[in-house]
C-alpha cells in the first residue's frame, strides 16, 4: 500500500495559482502593447525602431517574457534556474524604474501610450504587480551581492543608444533625453535615472533575502 503526502497540496496549489496570475497578467499587457502598436498604426506609419525603442516598451516585453518563463517553470514542476531569478530581478527593477520616471516626469505629457487603459497597464499597474509578484511570491532565491552590476547594463546600453540616435538621426523617446534642451541637462537626466536604477536595483536585490511564504 502506497500513502499520498498530503502536506505539499497546499504548497503545490499555492504554486499554480501564482503561476496562472502571472500568464494573466502577461496576457493582459500583451494585449495593451498589440493595442497600442495598431492604435499608433492607425494614426502615423510606425517605425519599429522608434515604437520599441522605448524604455516602457522594452521594460515590459522583458518583465512579461520573465514572469512568463517562471509560470511555465512552476506549471511544469521545474525550479527557476539562478539565471532567471537574476533576469526576475533586473526586469523588476526596470519596470518598477518605469513607473516612477513616468508618474513622476511624464505624467500629462503628449505622445506616449495614447489608449487610457494600456498606457494604465503599462506604466502603473504592471510596475506596480510586479513589485508586489517579487515581494510575495516566494519562488525567488538570496541573489549574490556581487551580481548587482548587472542590472545596469541594459539601462547603461539603452542610454548610449538613444544619445547616438538623437546626435544621429534625432529621434528622442522621452522630453528629457533631447539633445535640443542641451547635453549638460541630457547628462543630469541620465545620471538621475541610474541612480535610480541602481537604488531600485539594491531594493530588489535585498528583498531577495528577507523570509517569504514558499509557493
Amino acid at each position: 500500500m502506497t500513502t499520498t503526502d498530503t502536506s505539499t497540496r497546499p504548497n503545490r496549489t499555492r504554486a499554480t495559482v501564482f503561476a496562472i496570475l502571472r500568464l494573466a497578467v502577461v496576457a493582459l499587457v500583451v494585449t495593451a502593447i498589440v493595442a497600442t502598436f495598431f492604435d499608433t498604426a492607425t494614426r502615423a506609419t510606425i517605425n519599429p525602431f522608434n515604437f520599441f525603442g522605448f524604455f516602457t516598451m522594452q521594460s515590459n516585453i522583458i518583465t512579461a517574457v520573465v514572469l512568463l518563463l517562471a509560470a511555465v517553470a512552476t506549471l511544469t514542476g521545474r525550479t527557476q534556474t539562478p539565471g532567471l531569478v537574476l533576469a526576475r530581478a533586473c526586469a523588476t527593477t526596470y519596470i518598477v524604474v518605469v513607473g516612477i520616471v513616468y508618474n513622476t516626469l511624464l505624467t500629462g505629457l503628449e505622445g506616449g501610450v495614447s489608449l487610457e487603459w494600456a498606457n494604465w497597464v503599462l506604466h502603473v499597474a504592471f510596475p506596480i504587480y510586479a513589485a508586489v509578484d517579487w515581494v510575495f511570491f516566494g519562488d525567488r532565491t538570496a541573489l549574490p551581492w556581487k551580481q548587482l552590476w548587472v542590472a545596469l547594463i541594459y539601462p547603461a546600453v539603452w542610454i548610449v543608444v538613444v544619445l547616438i540616435r538623437g546626435a544621429t538621426d534625432g529621434w528622442v523617446p522621452y522630453p528629457f533625453l533631447d539633445p535640443a534642451t542641451g547635453y549638460g541637462t541630457v547628462a543630469i537626466y541620465c545620471v538621475a535615472i541610474l541612480a535610480v536604477i541602481i537604488v531600485v536595483a539594491t531594493l530588489v536585490f535585498a528583498v531577495s533575502w528577507m523570509r517569504k511564504a514558499k509557493p
